[in-house]
């Protein structure tokens, strides 16, 4: 009896250790410079793409859809990269559930997964008929059962360091977001500004003080570098559960940009749009864009775009994944050298991020910024931006001119924390289109 006492409460004690091992696990990530954003840490590692699931694999349009689901949908989003290392390695894969201002939420994995949270990557192909040699990875990201923030974590399964992380976002529509973009009411601003209005339907959902009890994103062209928050309801209607966001001080405004540049390189074997020549060398194809220049004093000019993201694409085999090569794109803008700070080629191509990957250097004797950045085969939006060397801001305007009439997408994103619950709830999204024409 002693014997059997001891051996039950041996193993009640492994099974604590074990229970007490995975909910310490489930909060660890695989390494300590994991950064809860979009974020690339390898240098081979390119043209990262997270969208929703498509039936058609190889249409390049579902490359635009961006990573956002509703859980009453019960689809799933998918993950692509490839790897310009020349040899084949093990991937695995993590869910990161994040509160509604990108911190780690303090959640035990088995409170929003289905399933063991670590997955192996194991869909990969390699590349064919390529100069430009890469292995081509995808991934399935499993259902989850909870609204809210997420960070998509890939490491090496050999010594676990982090190569890429990528958001999306799950959420659970509780309420209901009517909204609409305008011009701006700014006397200064009409011309150059546009101006989001958007009221909250909570009907059927418990808010104890809607005044403060909501945390609401607008995001301009789905982008996390230029996105406005803190916004605080000026009316609440207590009777018909509604707040309104009708602003008196532009806190809803956001500069119309401009239509972003593109350049198709579908094709290499002949000129596609934005390219003037072709280099055809051994090791690579290399490709010399047009030259560009400042568009802030030109005027608004009218032209289709993706609103600064991109597809791959290959047009003679149609099968963009694994036969698009990659090729040096050569950037050049003839412009007086900025006394604001950097000049960078921005876009989605880049994740929206300024580094070394894409800053330009100026050449005095032609009076031209140039980069080159090597880029998956496709059509590729750009535009240039300003970075102050001091105070880290950007500036768009300064290259690319502001205009009210620019076609742009926004997105609301309403979050919530319920008493006494521990994570922030994505509980409202709704899309905004301003002057779309196709």
């Amino acid at each position: 009896m002693n014997y059997l006492t001891k051996l039950v409460s041996g193993c009640i004690l492994l099974l604590i250790l074990l229970a007490a091992r995975e909910i310490a696990g489930s909060t660890l990530l695989p390494a300590a410079d994991v950064l809860l954003k979009d974020h690339i840490y390898e240098e081979t590692i390119k043209t990262v793409l997270l969208y929703p699931t498509s039936p058609e694999k190889e249409r390049a349009a579902r490359l635009l859809q961006q990573p956002i689901l509703s859980l009453q949908q019960h689809k799933t989003l998918t993950l692509e990269f490839d790897d310009l290392q020349a040899d084949y390695r093990s991937f695995r894969a993590k869910i990161i559930h994040c509160n509604a201002d990108w911190s780690q939420s303090v959640l035990n994995d088995v409170e929003f997964t289905q399933t063991f949270n670590e997955f192996p990557v194991l869909d990969y192909q390699q590349s064919f008929s390529t100069k430009v040699p890469y292995y081509h990875y995808s991934f399935e990201v499993p259902p989850l059962k909870l609204a809210g923030n997420y960070v998509l974590l890939v490491y090496t399964e050999r010594d676990r360091t982090p190569v890429l992380t990528r958001r999306f976002m799950i959420y659970d529509p509780k309420v209901r977001i009517e909204g609409a973009v305008r011009f701006s009411e700014g006397v200064s601003e009409q011309k150059t500004h546009q101006q989001v209005d958007f009221s909250i339907d909570y009907k059927g959902y418990v808010l104890n003080a809607p005044q403060t009890e909501l945390k609401v994103v607008i995001r301009q062209n789905f982008r996390w570098d230029n996105l406005k928050t803190d916004f605080r309801p000026t009316s609440v209607n207590a009777f018909e559960q509604t707040a309104g966001y009708q602003f008196f001080r532009l806190e809803n405004n956001f500069p119309g940009g401009n239509e972003f540049r593109y350049f198709d390189s579908r094709t290499l074997t002949a000129r596609g749009f934005g390219i003037q020549y072709i280099e055809r060398l051994d090791e690579f194809t290399r490709l010399i864009l047009a030259m560009d220049k400042p568009r802030a004093r030109e005027g608004y000019f009218q032209s289709d775009d993706f609103n600064g993201h991109y597809i791959i694409d290959q047009r003679e085999s149609g099968n963009g994944s694994t036969e698009a090569d990659y090729t040096p794109v050569v950037f050049s803008l003839k412009a007086p050298e900025s006394d604001q700070g950097d000049v960078y080629v921005n876009g989605s191509f880049n994740l929206w991020q300024l580094n070394d990957l894409n800053r330009m250097t100026y050449n005095a004797e032609t009076g031209t910024y140039n980069a080159v950045i090597l880029l998956k085969q496709g059509v590729i939006n750009y535009d240039y931006v300003v970075q102050n060397t001091d105070t880290r801001m950007t500036n768009e305007q300064l290259l690319e001119g502001t205009y009210s009439t620019t076609e742009n997408d926004y997105d609301i994103l309403v979050y919530h924390r319920p008493p006494a619950a521990r994570s922030d709830i994505l509980i409202g999204y709704r899309t905004l289109e301003w002057n779309r024409r196709r």
